[in-house]
């Protein structure tokens, strides 16, 4: 069976290298074009754009492939198309081209959490579980059949950035699973029931804004969920102190208002109902650190209102 994968970021890695070490024929790879990044703004690669070189696969990359890389795709002859995060939108003619379909790597327990940052609003909306799904696709934005699932537990003070590696490692092993099921013709697929579906928009800086009148788990989800972009942050008198990892802690107070901030207690909010211990801080031109590690030279008061912080 010869696949074209199409795939961008970290996330899509694993699932590359599972269809080259399950044997398959990697007959190209579709990504998005490379990127200023970094504050140099040098042209980057995409991650899959790296390990598919390294692999020594052709690499396309279209800034639109429903208008300028469908006769590649044509040339290189696909029986299946495999995409995982490639964030772009497949046209009817692309999905047309392979024979035997489309199969995206899909990072939610679909069909809740469609869209293009599934891991992100699962963590801030305070899900407990989410997992992965590979599906079929079609024309529409995650709405294709669901062919399997699997699923995991959220941990207590899990990133955004720490679930995404898990989930890509999911979604690699369901993938082989997936095609090992259809090449023996035991795949079955089910229709998404929309009246569970949730669509997730693309995440913002302005989502960093924190709305601590929001209960604990949620206000946590917020911070660990925006980590490592955007992230959540408050006003700490003159700097805009980043806020990385939290999780629900006890304690009552006005929606925002600093309950604790020493070396020994560290740092604690309170939100509408409940409040939050953050566990990772981040002053400007700082590095990542504990607060406990911060408050032994920086002070924090207590009874100070953390509600707001304007970019």
């Amino acid at each position: 069976m010869k696949i074209v994968f199409m795939g961008t970021p970290d996330f899509a890695v694993p699932s590359l290298k599972a269809l080259l070490s399950g044997g398959y024929e990697v007959a190209g790879v579709f990504t998005q074009p490379d990127r200023p990044r970094g504050r140099g703004n040098k042209l980057t690669p995409s991650p899959v754009k790296a390990a598919a070189l390294d692999a020594g696969i052709p690499v396309f990359q279209p800034e639109r492939i429903r208008k300028t890389g469908v006769e590649d795709l044509r040339a290189l002859a696909p029986d299946l198309c495999v995409t995982a995060a490639f964030g772009q939108i497949l046209s009817q003619e692309v999905l047309d081209i392979p024979p035997l379909g489309n199969i995206n790597v899909h990072a939610s327990l679909l069909p809740k959490h469609r869209g293009a940052a599934p891991i992100a609003h699962a963590l801030m909306d305070g899900d407990s579980v989410t997992g992965v799904t590979t599906m079929r696709m079609d024309a529409g934005i995650d709405t294709g059949n669901i062919l399997l699932q699997a699923e995991t537990e959220i941990r207590e003070e899990e990133t955004c950035g720490e679930l995404t590696e898990r989930l890509s490692l999911l979604g690699a092993d369901l993938l082989l699973e997936t095609l090992r099921a259809m090449e023996a013709g035991t795949l079955r697929e089910r229709k998404q029931d929309e009246a569970l579906m949730s669509y997730d928009p693309m995440l913002t800086k302005e989502m960093g804004i924190l709305d601590f009148s929001a209960e604990a788990r949620l206000v946590r989800g917020r911070i660990n969920g925006l980590n490592p972009w955007p992230c959540a942050a408050v006003p700490v008198e003159d700097i805009r102190l980043k806020l990385l990892r939290a999780v629900c802690a006890e304690g009552s107070g006005a929606p925002g208002t600093v309950l604790a901030a020493d070396s020994r207690a560290g740092l604690v909010i309170a939100c509408g109902s409940g409040a939050v211990r953050i566990l990772e801080i981040q002053a400007p031109g700082g590095r990542a650190m504990r607060p406990e590690d911060y408050l032994r030279g920086h002070r924090i008061p207590v009874g100070l209102n953390v509600s707001a912080v304007s970019e």
